[in-house]
């Protein structure tokens, strides 16, 4: 199992800002799209992450004044990425190493896509319910 297939699943759509841009432009599109992190471009690469993570540790270090700052100035940098033939487990396991709900899918040096933690969680207990239901079958017609 590999990130592709969770992609192939989920989709491959993915909100983005800019490096340039404001971190209040990042809040507003983190609410209206009800998501939880924006991979940051920079030049058609990704430059880094801005999560709700970094913007509350930026306002509790710096106050409301840091709504005004650009998105380069508090988000996460480099970004953690993965492949998209990278297994779900081993996906997971970087996740969990590096306390990272977000991963941004990269594909030499362009962006194919994320996956949240909960993208592959969910990915991983559909396929062992899946397992699980082949084997009663399996076991029932035997």
């Amino acid at each position: 199992m590999t990130i592709a297939a969770v992609l192939g699943s989920k989709g491959n759509t993915v909100e983005t800002i800019g490096v340039d841009d404001r971190v209040h432009d990042a809040v507003r599109k983190l609410g209206e799209k009800r998501i939880g992190a924006l991979p940051v471009i920079e030049n058609g690469q990704i430059a880094g992450v801005m999560s709700e993570r970094d913007v509350i540790y930026c306002l509790r270090e710096h106050g409301a004044e840091a709504l005004d700052w650009p998105v380069s100035k508090a988000m996460s940098s480099p970004a953690i990425t993965a492949d998209p033939s990278t297994d779900v487990l081993t996906a997971l396991a970087l996740m969990t190493q590096r306390r990272i709900r977000h991963l941004p899918v990269v594909t030499g040096g362009e962006l194919r896509g994320i996956v949240s933690i909960g993208d592959l969680v969910k990915y991983r207990m559909d396929r062992i319910e899946a397992e699980a239901e082949a084997m009663r079958a399996y076991i029932q017609n035997a």
